[in-house]
């Protein structure tokens, strides 16, 4: 596969130095040599032609199911962005329960502050953020909480197979929330070229994985209620009683 790299990659990157570190994250992680040969080279050709090492900051070369996947990190997509000039500056970090932490929106857009717990225990991650700065000087941010994030990690196929169950779930917390910010920004050709890279880690699950009681609710069918049991239903007691001893009264015969 040589070659094919070296056409693939840029000019900055020697097929010498990106061989070297591939064959490193291969020894690192053997469970590698036991998937799908196929999609290791195929992992392995996305991450040279989006010209990122997968040296484990940059990117990285994940397990999903019995396959490969490349899966570009934070500072690979922050390097690419940066170097595309498109956009001043942009970031994306784990918020902490000890962290101080302000986000609010006035007149005047949206605001954030955020000061990490430097010295001493930061807690548990709370949320998520991410926030860019255009040439221009317009500010553009995404917070996500929590639940939100757990919500994108219940609906994706990699929930318990992938990174969000391994050693990189919080940087799937940091793309999760830089995702959804990339759908405000000015089209940045480098941002979405490389957050489709990894699109399959994001995929949600298929409708059979919808569980099996919720189809049988789905698929249930409804039973037809008729109109004078509904208005006898909704009518105060006292009304019902009288309802009920009219039995020569027609549904037909009843307002609608």
């Amino acid at each position: 596969m040589g070659p094919q790299f070296k056409m693939a990659l840029p000019n900055h990157i020697s097929i010498e130095k990106f061989m070297r570190v591939t064959q490193t994250a291969v020894a690192s992680n053997p469970a590698l040599l036991t998937a799908d040969r196929n999609s290791l080279f195929s992992a392995c050709m996305v991450s040279a032609q989006q010209g990122l090492l997968p040296d484990g900051r940059e990117a990285a070369l994940v397990m999903f199911k019995e396959k490969v996947a490349f899966m570009p990190m934070i500072a690979g997509i922050l390097k690419k962005v940066r170097n595309s000039g498109e956009l001043a500056t942009i970031t994306a970090e784990i918020v902490y329960k000890n962290d101080k932490f302000e986000y609010w929106i006035d007149g005047d857009g949206q605001h954030l502050e955020h000061r990490p717990m430097m010295f001493g225990e930061r807690g548990d991650a709370i949320g998520t953020y991410a926030l860019a700065k255009t040439k221009d000087g317009a500010v553009y941010i995404e917070v996500m909480t929590t639940e939100q994030v757990m919500a994108v990690r219940k609906s994706s196929r990699s929930a318990t197979s992938g990174p969000w169950a391994g050693e990189f779930s919080l940087e799937m917390w940091k793309k999760s929330v830089l995702r959804r910010l990339a759908k405000r920004l000015p089209s940045s050709t480098d941002l979405d070229m490389t957050m489709a890279a990894d699109e399959e880690l994001f995929k949600t699950k298929p409708q059979d994985d919808v569980a099996p009681i919720e189809m049988q609710a789905a698929a249930a069918p409804t039973k037809k209620t008729s109109r004078l049991k509904t208005l006898i239903d909704v009518v105060p007691q006292e009304a019902k009683e009288v309802i009920n001893t009219e039995t020569e009264v027609l549904e037909s015969d009843l307002p609608i």
